[in-house]
């Protein structure tokens, strides 16, 4: 199955994350901030990244534009998940190279559907 990788700094938004997901077939990896997730991304090679955006360090803004800008990433579909619900940031997202925007808290099936959207796997 496809394996996601979840970059948050909340261990338990990755919990709930990585529940969902995996309870619906998925392979889940986990990175607990932007620096590590760049560094999971380029090893793994995911299917899909869920990335915070507020995380100390490199934020998830930051994360996304090096990913989207990296020849070895650039492939890999970011989804922006974040408490942030302001149209500002859905936009500053997207700019940076992530392909949708979820907001927190994600329900079990809008994670899993945006997850299949994504990967193409609907």
């Amino acid at each position: 199955m496809a394996l996601v990788l979840i970059i948050d700094d909340s261990p338990t938004e990755v919990h709930v994350m990585k529940t969902a997901l995996e309870k619906h077939g998925f392979d889940t990896t986990s990175a607990a901030s932007g620096e590590e997730g760049l560094d999971q991304a380029r090893a793994a090679n995911p299917d899909l990244i869920l990335m915070d955006v507020v995380m100390p360090g490199v934020n998830g803004f930051q994360a996304t534009r090096e990913l989207s800008r990296d020849p070895r990433t650039a492939n890999i579909p970011i989804v922006i998940v974040t408490t942030k619900d302001q149209e500002t940031d859905r936009i500053w997202g997207l700019r940076q190279g992530a392909v949708d925007y979820l907001v927190k808290p994600v329900s079990e099936t809008e994670l899993v559907s945006k997850a299949r959207e994504v990967i193409g796997d609907d």
